[in-house]
């Protein structure tokens, strides 16, 4: 991941698209071997999450550092991984602990980001126009980074709440 972060921030868009891509592969085969060897454990099952995470936010981050992507959405999509982490944390804290599972919207956001990063980095990597696609997801990813935190957010409220009566 810092390797990543280092390219892109170096100007080595090449570079950065193939280690992206290289990961995408890696945590594939991983995730498939997990399944079919049933090699799942409890650790794996919140580590591999938050790694992809960490680096979906620090590809932003460099990109949007580097001018690639606009800031407001790279704070979109960092604000909205920090509300839901502080969200769940503090359910925690309060001894009203929600279990971690992604929503759907969240599924899709995840993949619509990562998409949105791998046309990035090769449009400037290899010196391709994506043109109106790559505005349509920035747009895609704007739209279901806030349908995520809607759903989040009400999920949270319910959870929370769902403790007066009678938990």
């Amino acid at each position: 991941m810092p390797i990543v972060v280092w390219a892109i921030t170096s100007g080595g868009m090449r570079i950065a698209f193939l280690l992206f891509a290289a990961a995408g592969v890696s945590d594939a085969v991983d995730g498939f071997l997990a399944k079919r060897f049933h090699m799942k454990s409890e650790l794996g099952a919140y580590l591999d999450p938050l790694a992809d995470k960490a680096l979906i936010v620090s590809i932003y981050v460099s990109l949007g550092i580097a001018g690639s992507l606009p800031i407001f959405l790279v704070i979109l999509v960092v604000s909205r991984d920090i509300m839901i982490i502080g969200a769940f944390m503090l359910s925690w804290l309060v001894g009203k602990p929600m279990p971690i599972r992604p929503l759907p919207v969240s599924k899709v956001n995840t993949a619509a980001q990562i998409v949105l990063a791998a046309l990035i980095l090769a449009e400037q990597g290899f010196g391709l126009d994506f043109g109106l696609v790559s505005k349509a997801m920035m747009a895609l990813v704007a739209v279901l980074t806030l349908l995520s935190v809607a759903f989040y957010l009400a999920e949270w409220v319910r959870h929370m709440n769902s403790f007066g009566a009678g938990h």
